[in-house]
């Protein structure tokens, strides 16, 4: 089922009314852009994908969309097949396992913080975060090569599909906030090692 809104505001009043799958958003809408939906829609959801599907075509815009959360930018002219595969994709990997198969589930401590996969909590004496799925997938990816180098291109194609230019921006931005997450125990640290990946280590 799919809800067609003609305009920014109708948008979101649809998508406060219903619950979806998937949110396609044109940047050029009346009333409000396509960005203003984003970050409203952001604001109160991180977890339901976001596809920019537009004509505008700039490296700047793109940057804008992803920064915003986007899972996808395409522009206009664009191949209905691709289109297609592309949101199959993007909906198979926005589930935590990517997969939607079964598996078991492990915990991790990190310094003096908890973190629950299968709840996507990450704890802290009495303070509990819940992650959004992105959020979760990178750091159990960090997890499994603790004190080592978790590959940058290994993350970016298992979550996001694509190792190209705009998902690694949006990766990074995820980083930061896992950083600030973590911030409590200082022994702990997120490290960039450029061109290669990120190593997460409890010292």
């Amino acid at each position: 089922q799919v809800s067609l809104c003609t305009d920014g505001d109708l948008a979101l009043k649809t998508f406060a009314d219903e619950k979806f799958d998937l949110c396609i958003l044109d940047v050029m809408m009346p009333k409000k852009d396509g960005f203003a939906v984003a970050q409203t829609i952001r604001d109160v959801n991180q977890e339901v994908p976001i596809i920019f599907l537009t004509a505008k075509s700039m490296q700047v815009d793109k940057v804008k969309g992803f920064m915003l959360g986007a899972d996808d930018y395409i522009t206009k002219p664009f191949d209905f097949q691709e289109f297609i595969l592309r949101i199959e994709s993007i909906l198979r990997r926005t589930k935590v396992l990517g997969n939607g198969e079964e598996e078991e589930l492990k915990d991790f401590t990190i310094g003096n913080y908890h973190f629950d996969i299968k709840n996507q909590l990450l704890s802290y004496k009495k303070e509990e975060k819940r992650l959004t799925k992105k959020e979760t997938r990178i750091l159990s990816y960090l997890c499994e090569h603790l004190n080592d180098i978790a590959p940058r291109e290994l993350i970016l194609k298992n979550i996001w599909g694509t190792d190209d230019y705009f998902s690694g921006r949006s990766l990074d931005v995820f980083i930061s906030k896992l950083r600030k997450y973590l911030s409590d125990d200082d022994r702990i640290s997120i490290t960039n090692i450029h061109g290669v990946g990120f190593k997460l280590e409890v010292k």
